[in-house]
């Protein structure tokens, strides 16, 4: 059973993450190599449609894009009340991260943690399991739209997918005001729009370009390329959080 850890923690998890996974449990379907280790460079699985399959436990590669999203940019195109607010909430070492009151992450945040996500595909809907804190994705693929008016704004939003060649396209959005898009606090508004573009590149790695566009919050739309790898021949573990009540251990007062 694994809890929230604080952040410098969270990204010494990533080197020992596989190992302490459990159950030791070979994956049906899994291409091996002659002395039976997953061969995870081996070409990528497609559904009966020719599309490429998803279904999978994975993980982020590295803590690279949880800690900030924007790693991979020079500049962030903030607008300018969430460039103060971000580095407000650099100065106080995040204190009111909703990750340390055990709230849920949102979109694309998931796709970055330290802990796997299975994808099941369905006729209809391709649905997200997430270890951390039981969180669940519905992406509708029937063809549906958004909803005219979001009655309830969300941490995970609400997502409707396409395939655009290889490339699952997932767009999000309906998010509430809470969530974090990673530790170092990149804030959102209500008008957050989340696309990704999911890529199975080969049987054991993944590729999400997710874009930010939130025309509130940055003066134009910018992108992170978040690395995914499968874990074979294990399962998503039951996470329990205990929503940090012992207090003095938290930033500030």
């Amino acid at each position: 059973m694994r809890t929230p850890l604080a952040v410098s923690v969270v990204v010494c998890a990533f080197a020992s993450f596989a190992s302490a996974q459990w159950l030791d449990y070979p994956s049906k379907g899994i291409p091996r190599t002659a002395d039976g280790k997953p061969n995870l460079t081996a070409p990528a699985p497609r559904t009966p449609d020719g599309k490429p399959d998803l279904q999978g436990l994975w993980v982020a590669d590295n803590s690279r894009h949880l800690a900030n999203l924007a790693a991979d940019l020079k500049e962030v195109p903030f607008q300018p009340w969430a460039e103060k607010l971000y580095n407000e909430r650099r100065a106080n070492n995040g204190k009111d991260d909703p990750e340390a009151r055990c709230m849920p992450q949102g979109v694309p945040k998931v796709n970055t943690l330290p802990y796997p996500f299975k994808i099941y595909t369905t006729p209809g809907a391709v649905v997200i399991l997430y270890e951390m804190y039981y969180l669940h994705r519905q992406i509708f693929t029937d063809g549906r739209d958004f909803p005219k008016e979001f009655e309830s704004p969300s941490w995970m939003g609400y997502s409707i997918g396409k395939w655009d060649g290889d490339d699952f396209v997932v767009t999000t959005t309906g998010f509430n005001d809470q969530m974090w898009m990673d530790t170092f606090g990149h804030p959102h508004t209500d008008a957050l729009r989340v696309t990704e573009r999911f890529r199975r590149k080969d049987f054991g790695h993944m590729e999400v370009l997710a874009t930010i566009d939130d025309p509130k919050a940055y003066t134009k739309p910018w992108s992170a390329t978040i690395k995914q790898h499968l874990l074979p021949d294990t399962e998503l573990l039951e996470f329990v959080c205990e929503k940090n009540l012992d207090v003095q251990h938290l930033v500030g007062k």
